[in-house]
């Protein structure tokens, strides 16, 4: 009726793919979410051509990834307006991961990041304009 199993089974356990596959710690993947969020800030950054913020923001990237970062190769030729809250957007982020993973120097150039972009935007909406 019944005959037992005489080859080797296909399907794995879940303590058998445990030793195969890499695991990252809870501080690596919040380095890499922190160094994504500062690079595509950087690209913003270059584009608005704020030389001396992307600068220290490519400093922090670098010191996440261990590689300085890839700079902005071209420009999309968006509003000022758009990038400058895209960039106080993705400061954020920055700034959420930083303070998650308690990195002083990451957090306070995301603050400092979005308190220049919010100016930015004073600066450029127009007077009466929500």
């Amino acid at each position: 009726m019944y005959e037992p199993i005489r080859t080797k089974s296909v399907h794995r356990t879940a303590g058998d793919a445990q030793d195969r596959i890499p695991h990252r710690s809870r501080e690596e993947e919040l380095d890499i979410q922190l160094a994504g969020h500062l690079a595509a800030l950087l690209a913003v950054t270059d584009e608005l051509g704020d030389t001396t913020a992307a600068e220290h923001i490519a400093q922090q990237v670098a010191r996440l990834r261990g590689a300085p970062p890839a700079r902005h190769a071209g420009l999309t030729g968006a509003n000022p307006v758009t990038l400058h809250r895209r960039a106080h957007a993705l400061a954020g982020r920055a700034l959420v991961v930083a303070a998650s993973r308690a990195d002083t120097a990451a957090a306070i150039l995301a603050a400092e990041r979005m308190d220049a972009h919010t100016a930015a935007l004073d600066e450029l909406r127009p007077v009466g304009a929500l």
